[in-house]
C-alpha cells in the first residue's frame, strides 16, 4: 500500500490543497519525457509511443547506465488489472529487443541521432557490451484497487520480477500546479529483489585480462603506424575514445581491424593519453612525439587541441603482428561496437591463443 500524500497551504490558518483528476495524461507524459527522474534517477529516453509487434504502443522506451531497458506505461483509464497485464505484455516484447532495434528507435524518435554518442553524452563512459540483458517496468497512474497492487507485489517478492507502480496526485493552486509522488514499493527494494533472484546468463566470466581493441583504418590512424611504432588508438568523438580508458598496463591486447579481423596481439604498457601527448621510443633511448614521426595516416593529430575530438593512444608492446591482408577471423567469433572491450567468449578467446601462439 503507498503512502498516501497530503497537501496543505501553510498560512494564518491551513488551508488544504484538493487533489484533483489530471486532465489530460498526455500532459503527464509529457512531462516524464522532459524529466524521466520523476520515475527513476539516472534514464535516457529513447523514445514515445514505440509500436509492439501485437500492434500496441508502450508510452515510454528507456534506458539506464547498466543497459538496462525501463519500459513506463501509464494506465490512461484502463482497468488497474489491464493496465499490469498490458505491462507484463510489454515486457515480453521489450526482453527481445536487439542492440540494433534499439539504436535504431534513439535514431528515429531524434531525427537520425546517435544512440551511442547520446548514452556517452548522458552517463558519461561509452556503452555497455550488452544492452537489454535485463529490464524494468514501470506502471504510472493514480490509484490501484488492492488486487492490482497484491498482484504486483507477488511478482516482485516471490519471483524478483523488477515491476513497480508509482502514483502522482496532481494539485493546484490558483494557478499553480502540482504533482506529488509516491512509489508502491521502494525502488532501491525492487532492485534487490530482482537482483537476489536473477540467475546470471550463460556467458563465460571476463578473465580480468584479455581486451579487443577494433583498430579503424581512416585518415585519422592506420594499422600499420599502430604495428610500427607499438600503439592502439581511437578518437574522432568521446564514444570513440572512452572506452580505452579501460586499459591499463599488464593487460592484454588484441587488435581487431573491423569487417576483416584480428591482426596482432601485445601488451598493454600505459593508459590511454592524447595523441598529442603521446611518445614513440627510438632505437637510441630518446622519445620523440608521435605526430612528428613518418605516418601512413595523414591526419592523425586532426582535433589534437580538443580534448573531446581528439584520438588517444595507448602503448602497445606486441607479441606478434600481422598485416591487414592476413587478418584472422571465423564464424562465431564474438564481436563488439566499442572502440575497446573486455573479452569474456571462451570460443573466441581460445581461437586467438591457438591462432597467435599464446602458451597461456
Amino acid at each position: 500500500m503507498p503512502i498516501e500524500i497530503g497537501l496543505w497551504k501553510m498560512g494564518e490558518q491551513l488551508e488544504q490543497v484538493r487533489f484533483q483528476p489530471l486532465e489530460n495524461e498526455k500532459k503527464l507524459e509529457a512531462a516524464l519525457a522532459t524529466d524521466l527522474s520523476l520515475v527513476g534517477e539516472g534514464l535516457l529516453l529513447i523514445k514515445r509511443q514505440v509500436a509492439t509487434a501485437s500492434g500496441k504502443f508502450v508510452d515510454i522506451l528507456a534506458v539506464d547506465v547498466q543497459g538496462t531497458l525501463v519500459v513506463i506505461e501509464l494506465k490512461r483509464g484502463k482497468t488497474p488489472r489491464e493496465a499490469v497485464a498490458q505491462l507484463l505484455d510489454y515486457a515480453t516484447w521489450a526482453k527481445n529487443l536487439s542492440r540494433q532495434e534499439i539504436t535504431d528507435y534513439y535514431s528515429e524518435f531524434y531525427g537520425g541521432a546517435s544512440f551511442d554518442e547520446a548514452y556517452v553524452k548522458r552517463f558519461g563512459t561509452s556503452v555497455p557490451e550488452e544492452i537489454n540483458e535485463q529490464h524494468k517496468l514501470v506502471l504510472v497512474c493514480s490509484s490501484l484497487d488492492p488486487e492490482s497492487e497484491r498482484i504486483i507485489e507477488y511478482l516482485s517478492s516471490n519471483y524478483g520480477v523488477p515491476i513497480n507502480a508509482v502514483f502522482f496526485r496532481f494539485f493546484k493552486d490558483g494557478a499553480s500546479e502540482f504533482l506529488a509522488r509516491s512509489w508502491l514499493i521502494e525502488p532501491n527494494e525492487v532492485e534487490a529483489r530482482s537482483s537476489r533472484a536473477i540467475t546470471q546468463k550463460a556467458s563465460d566470466p571476463w578473465n580480468g585480462r584479455d581486451f579487443v581493441v577494433n583498430f579503424g583504418d581512416g585518415p585519422e590512424r592506420h594499422w600499420e603506424d599502430g604495428r610500427k611504432y607499438g600503439f592502439v588508438s581511437g578518437g574522432q568523438g568521446r564514444w570513440y575514445s572512452s572506452s580505452l580508458r579501460q586499459l591499463f598496463p599488464g593487460a592484454r591486447v588484441f587488435a581487431n581491424i573491423p569487417s576483416e579481423g584480428f591482426v596482432g596481439v601485445g601488451t598493454v604498457r600505459s593508459t590511454a593519453v592524447p595523441v598529442k601527448d603521446f611518445k614513440v621510443k627510438l632505437k637510441d633511448g630518446s622519445n620523440k612525439p608521435i605526430l612528428e614521426m613518418p605516418l601512413v595516416a595523414p591526419d592523425m593529430g586532426q582535433n589534437k587541441d580538443d580534448p573531446e575530438l581528439t584520438d588517444y593512444v595507448v602503448r602497445v608492446d606486441w607479441i606478434d603482428t600481422r598485416p591487414r591482408e592476413q587478418a584472422y577471423r571465423e564464424t562465431g567469433m564474438q564481436g563488439n561496437q566499442n572502440t575497446a572491450w573486455k573479452l569474456r567468449d571462451k570460443f573466441t578467446l581460445d581461437k586467438l591463443k591457438a591462432h597467435f601462439k599464446l602458451q597461456d
